[in-house]
């Protein structure tokens, strides 16, 4: 399992995520150019002290990423037809989360094998992408076994 953060925009999420990652054993994916200047500084204003346990890798672009890619991309999306509790996770899938301002864009939908939405209350816009993250892992590692022992 893995997550992948397409142009994030806030530092925060990023170190949030980062976190969530070491502490699940999950690498993160980070799908440049990001709406900041990425670097340790930035994370660690952020909150990074879990950096060093973090797996992870950054990508040029998308198209860098695509190539890397393993397993399948879920991708998480208020536009995604099918509700998270009625998604099924695979081991090595992918979960791909948009940027916060701009979401994730069509061509991006069109690569996703799964389009997964978290179901919220009614008249409701999105949740923040670190507790979707969050949200999406926590579900995916345990329908798959794959939580740290």
């Amino acid at each position: 399992m893995r997550i992948a953060l397409f142009q994030p925009d806030i530092p925060g999420n990023v170190g949030t995520i980062v976190r969530l990652g070491a502490c699940l054993a999950t690498p993160v994916d980070i799908i440049e150019p990001c709406g900041f200047a990425f670097s340790d500084r930035a994370l660690k204003r952020a909150g990074l002290d879990y950096g060093p346990a973090a797996e992870i890798v950054r990508h040029a672009d998308w198209h860098a990423f695509l190539a890397a890619r393993t397993g399948r991309l879920i991708l998480l999306t208020t536009r995604g037809a099918r509700p998270l509790p009625e998604a099924h996770f695979r081991p090595d899938d992918i979960l791909l989360l948009g940027s916060e301002a701009a979401g994730a864009p069509d061509e991006v939908h069109a690569a996703a094998d799964d389009r997964v939405r978290i179901p919220l209350a009614p008249g409701l816009r999105s949740l923040n992408v670190a507790v979707a993250a969050g949200i999406a892992l926590a579900h995916a590692l345990t329908q798959t076994g794959g939580w740290p022992a």
